[in-house]
């Protein structure tokens, strides 16, 4: 039986968490979501502990990201011995801060730094010391009971890590149990050719799925195998968090810093009921199907 985790990252809302944002809690909680991404960073200052005691009191978990400002200095990736120490100890910060808040997983391209793209192809020097860098961070997030979590992205965000074979090999050269796979619908666009055969390559070290249309939207509509999907996270993760991430847009929102020009969530709540509504569905049919299988 499947028992997938779904969740919205508060970008679909807000662009800073503050100390007046529990209301969102209370508002993700009463559209069915038991999964709620925070975004962490040096321009966000709350008490944790108010938000932690809320998210307890309504049950849901909690996952953070390093989505706000993070200096580009701080790059575990880095050539620069000194640009790696702070990468390190910036990252330790967001994982103690984590910690406090309660959350299960920091979920973050955490083995660079977004938006640094090297015009050059990887060099396996990166890697080495990038898996060296992850496996103290792992160590580091173990000790705090946070699960170490990274994601591919773009070729328009990094040169590092951009598909599911690309996280698999370089959690494969970590080799820590507390270090595992986000993958994400829309960067899967244009570094995949089969989302199916993508989910299976990341196999036992997939924790879960950042979810949106080809254009950021709702789920739905749009370029995403979503059948293919949920038959194959069926199989291999079937306790999967699925959680939908995009940005607040239209005449109050923030899309446009984010490169988001089209108006494709103007309202949290309608995103997120259309969301929930489409995946639940797409969840339900495999089930459906699987059920008719064992019965015949």
């Amino acid at each position: 039986m499947k028992s997938y985790k779904y969740g919205a990252h508060q970008f679909l809302w807000i662009e800073h968490w503050t100390d007046d944002c529990l209301y969102i809690l209370n508002e993700a909680r009463d559209l069915g979501l038991s999964l709620f991404e925070i975004s962490l960073g040096d321009d966000i200052a709350f008490d944790p502990i108010p938000v932690r005691k809320r998210a307890c009191e309504l049950g849901l978990e909690l996952t953070v990201g390093p989505g706000n400002v993070w200096p580009m200095e701080c790059d575990i990736s880095s050539e620069s011995v000194e640009k790696q120490q702070l990468g390190m100890e910036w990252h330790r910060q967001i994982l103690k801060r984590a910690s406090e808040l309660g959350a299960v997983a920091y979920n973050g391209a955490t083995y660079g730094h977004p938006g640094h793209i090297l015009r050059q192809p990887r060099q396996y020097a990166e890697l080495e010391r990038i898996a060296q860098n992850l496996y103290q961070l792992a160590e580091f997030a173990e000790s705090l009971n946070v699960k170490l979590v990274i994601e591919p992205m773009s070729r328009f965000r990094t040169h590092l890590v951009h598909s599911a074979q690309e996280a698999i090999d370089l959690v494969s050269l970590v080799q820590h149990p507390q270090l595992y796979i986000n993958l994400d619908t829309y960067h899967m666009i244009t570094e995949e050719r089969d989302y199916a055969s993508a989910i299976k390559t990341c196999g036992s070290a997939l924790w879960g799925i950042h979810a949106c249309e080809s254009d950021r939207g709702v789920p739905g509509g749009g370029l995403v195998p979503w059948s293919d999907v949920f038959h194959t996270l069926a199989d291999v993760c079937p306790n999967a968090r699925i959680l939908m991430e995009t940005y607040n847009t239209g005449e109050n929102g923030f899309g446009y810093k984010r490169g988001i020009f089209k108006n494709v969530c103007p309202d949290a709540p309608d995103f997120i009921k259309n969301g929930l509504e489409f995946l639940q569905k797409q969840a339900n049919e495999v089930q459906q199907n699987t059920n008719q299988h064992e019965k015949y």
